[in-house]
């Protein structure tokens, strides 16, 4: 039996709202086999309803879609380790492994493309999507099919500090304003367009003036009461610093020993969250049990 593994993701990257995403060592892990009915066995973070209105599933029917066919019903077992709600693409990892079995049971007529078109259609949020597939740090275009991976060290660290509350994308993305200072979104395109030329250095410098941003995390950390310092004590150590996604959670790059880091990031997470520490992760694979 083969066993399908979906990265955790976090979008945005800091300045790169919408478009810059990278893909972690902490996985989603999927079975399934043909039955009489749908069913959907899940265990991991949260709680979710046992039944065939789930994102997997969705997905799976999408994926059919797409290829003009009707899916087999189906029994999926889920194994997330994805904190729900929290900024790490619990619902991208979903959806993109519903595409893979789609893909799958159709012999590879999506291709790792149509699953991410499929995946970014159902998800609204192509940063996640990209990194959840092909693995690595990857540029995705909201409006386009159009993804492109970028150059990294191997090396990276990422100390992720996620509380005990939740934050939805949609509580999240309501605190946005509809328009912008023009000087806000010159500062970001000009962060943004730091992120390649930082990570293919290696320049951790770098990086720490690329996460910085003024068009939406300012914004989000009205809703996080702690994140605020935990970025600013995470800045101080020289760790390029920012909100996880839409949030709750924030992270750091490091080098070398995250001690000091995961500490500073500690207080924020409290005793009902925690802190992972975690390299740049995979794409979604399928692997033999």
């Amino acid at each position: 039996m083969q066993r399908l593994h979906v990265p955790a993701t976090i979008a945005n990257l800091g300045s790169g709202f919408d478009a810059f995403g990278v893909a972690l060592s902490l996985y989603l892990e999927v079975e399934f086999e043909e039955a009489s009915k749908n069913s959907f066995v899940y265990q991991g973070e949260g709680a979710l309803a046992s039944n065939a209105d789930n994102l997997v599933h969705q997905a799976v029917r999408a994926g059919f879609a797409a290829a003009g066919r009707e899916p087999p019903a189906l029994e999926i077992r889920v194994f997330n380790p994805i904190p729900l709600a929290r900024g790490m693409g619990s619902s991208a990892a979903a959806r993109v492994a519903g595409a893979m079995i789609a893909d799958r049971l159709l012999g590879g007529r999506l291709g790792p493309e149509g699953v991410f078109e499929v995946a970014s259609g159902l998800e609204g949020h192509p940063d996640n999507v990209a990194p959840a597939v092909f693995g690595g740090f990857q540029l995705a275009l909201p409006d386009t099919a159009l993804h492109v991976a970028l150059d990294y060290p191997q090396d990276l660290l990422f100390v992720v500090a996620v509380p005990g509350f939740e934050l939805s994308t949609a509580a999240a993305r309501a605190t946005l304003p509809a328009e912008v200072p023009r000087e806000d979104a010159i500062f970001n395109l000009s962060r943004a367009a730091l992120w390649p030329l930082a990570l293919a250095a290696g320049d951790l410098r770098l990086m720490r003036e690329a996460v910085r941003d003024r068009l939406h995390q300012p914004y989000r950390l009205r809703l996080m009461p702690g994140a605020r310092d935990a970025l600013a004590a995470a800045d101080e150590l020289g760790a390029p610093a920012f909100v996880a996604g839409a949030g709750p959670a924030v992270a750091a790059i490091c080098r070398g020993d995250p001690g000091r880091l995961t500490k500073a990031l500690g207080e924020y997470a409290g005793q009902s969250g925690r802190v992972y520490t975690l390299t740049v992760g995979e794409g979604a694979e399928w692997k033999a049990t």
